[in-house]
């Protein structure tokens, strides 16, 4: 049979993950982290790692559970997102003077396309704005009559009235104040595609747009048919006010006038409440309140035939009522910032690249079953290395290093990074190298020892720099200076914060090679739509 998962279903389901984030959706407590990954994605020496061609054309993400492995192998480090990193958003659409845009209808679907973009959907179509201020509208007309689709914008919606639609001109526009984006979430959330809309509807900030919706309110009314010979108690240029609307609903009038016997003009002058249908008849003997002489009386329709309306239905609870629902949430922006600050720095890397970026569930720190909560994680193992000339031994980013372990079992690794100052190097493993008989089809682990056999290879020193088995610590002095590792060694090996292959990664981007720097900034905004 046929059927469809409507985007209420999405905007449910974009609400659920934002309360995921606190604890309060039906997945319980979770902690969430982006990460970066995958450094010299041109490499292509083992299998299930690089492309050469990956800067230029990035592979698309696969998803599957060994994809999943391979993702967390050349992971790099990580950092947790808050509550106030989560955000839903929406296209944006700036206000742009001779734009046409399109008006809210709750009626575009696949047998009647919005006219301006041919949109199957509301939530496709380009009926709301930011303006210059960073204040959002929601077009209730944009014009229309059965001459145009719409007309051109010229006039910036700049007010703020929490209750009562305005026009900003006198172009046809009638515009819905919603609600003005935050100094702080244009900050964190407002890029050239996505704009975000309020954490919390009716909070102190929009309580009163939100008050003010009243169910089936009625806003507007569009003219579909001018009609013709057209009278008013005998006059074909009058206008007459209080006409009722038919519907499921109550109370709503509006006024019409006109102009040469047609139609020239309509608007609601009272929304009235309750309407999921309604429509305007303008017959003869229809009657309503005019102007007279002495002020106002009662007039009718005297002749006339073929006008025709369209009156917009609001959104379910009326305009302001949900700006989830009116405006489409579906889509949630996840924020993380990477800068080198001193609490941070310890668990990223700078001067090696990354070309992944992601979002794993509720990790577990290393060795634990414990879920991962530390702001900042490392996935890198660690090496602190000592010998005869380490102070100036030269391991360059990305190239491999190994350490004989065992008869006949060798631990190989890339250099993710080498600091001389503290003798401390940063490794990934990639899983390509357990497919090769040089090493045993196998991927061991670098280990502590001082035996001459097992020193580090592949830097420019060799036969010479094994790992320091007498530090253990998570800090080193260095010019009288201590400094911070952000991870603890034991006999100068120190595992990664968080453990390989826990959680879930629910989202992967791959992308072209970014270079980190000490002074530079990565902002993350991933975009996660249902």
């Amino acid at each position: 049979m046929p059927a469809i998962i409507t985007d209420q279903f999405r905007i449910l389901n974009a609400e659920t993950f934002v309360k995921s984030f606190v604890g309060i959706g039906t997945t319980g407590n979770n902690n969430f982290y982006t990460f970066l990954a995958h450094p010299d994605p041109q490499f292509t020496g083992v299998a299930n790692y690089g492309t050469i061609n990956w800067n230029t054309t990035p592979p698309d993400p696969r998803d599957s559970f060994q994809q999943e492995s391979v993702y967390w192998d050349s992971m790099l480090f990580l950092k947790k997102v808050q509550q106030s990193d989560v955000t839903r958003v929406i296209p944006r659409i700036d206000w742009k003077a001779g734009t046409t845009y399109e008006m809210y209808r709750a009626s575009y679907d696949g047998d009647d396309l919005s006219p301006i973009s041919g949109s199957t959907t509301l939530y496709g179509s380009n009926f709301y704005v930011m303006n210059s201020e960073f204040r959002v509208y929601v077009c209730i007309n944009n014009g229309a009559n059965p001459n145009s689709n719409g007309e051109k914008s010229l006039y910036e919606p700049k007010f703020i009235d929490e209750q009562t639609p305005q026009a900003a001109g006198d172009d046809g526009y009638l515009w819905k104040y919603m609600f003005t984006i935050s100094p702080s979430d244009i900050v964190k959330f407002a890029t050239a595609k996505y704009i975000p809309l309020p954490k919390t509807w009716g909070d102190n900030t929009t309580a009163i747009i939100k008050s003010a919706a009243v169910p089936g309110k009625l806003e507007t009314i569009v003219i579909k048919n001018f009609g013709n010979n057209y009278a008013v108690d005998g006059n074909n240029d009058k206008t007459i006010s209080d006409i009722s609307i038919d519907g499921d609903g109550t109370g709503a009038l509006c006024e019409v006038g006109l102009n040469g016997g047609k139609i020239s003009s309509v608007s609601v002058t009272n929304g009235g409440s309750g309407y999921t249908w309604a429509r305007l008849r303008f017959v003869k003997n229809r009657s309503g309140t005019v102007e007279t002489g002495g002020g106002q009386g009662t007039g009718s329709v005297t002749a006339g035939s073929g006008a025709e309306f369209e009156v917009i239905i609001p959104p379910p609870g009326g305009h302001g009522a949900d700006v989830y629902k009116e405006l489409g949430g579906y889509r949630v922006m996840v924020y993380s910032k990477y800068e080198n600050n001193v609490d941070d720095k310890a668990d990223y890397i700078t001067d090696n690249s990354f070309s992944r970026v992601g979002i794993v569930r509720n990790p577990l720190r290393y060795d634990s079953t414990e879920l991962l909560n530390s702001t900042t994680a490392t996935a890198l193992g660690a090496l602190k290395l000592t010998g005869v000339g380490v102070s100036e031994a030269i391991f360059t980013n990305n190239t491999k290093i190994t350490q004989t372990v065992g008869l006949g079992q060798t631990a190989v690794a890339h250099v993710a990074s080498w600091d001389k100052n503290t003798s401390v190097l940063k490794y990934y493993q990639p899983v390509g190298y357990s497919t090769l008989s040089a090493y045993s089809y196998d991927l061991h682990e670098f280990i502590s020892s001082d035996e001459s056999s097992a020193t580090i290879e592949g830097g420019s020193i060799s036969n010479a720099l094994k790992t320091d088995v007498d530090f253990s610590s998570d800090a080193i002095t260095v010019n009288n200076k201590v400094v911070n590792l952000g991870q603890s060694f034991t006999g100068g090996v120190a595992p990664p914060d968080v453990k390989k292959y826990s959680g879930e990664i629910i989202y992967i981007d791959n992308r072209a090679a970014i270079t980190r720097s000490d002074s530079q900034k990565e902002e993350v905004k991933i975009v996660v739509e249902f």
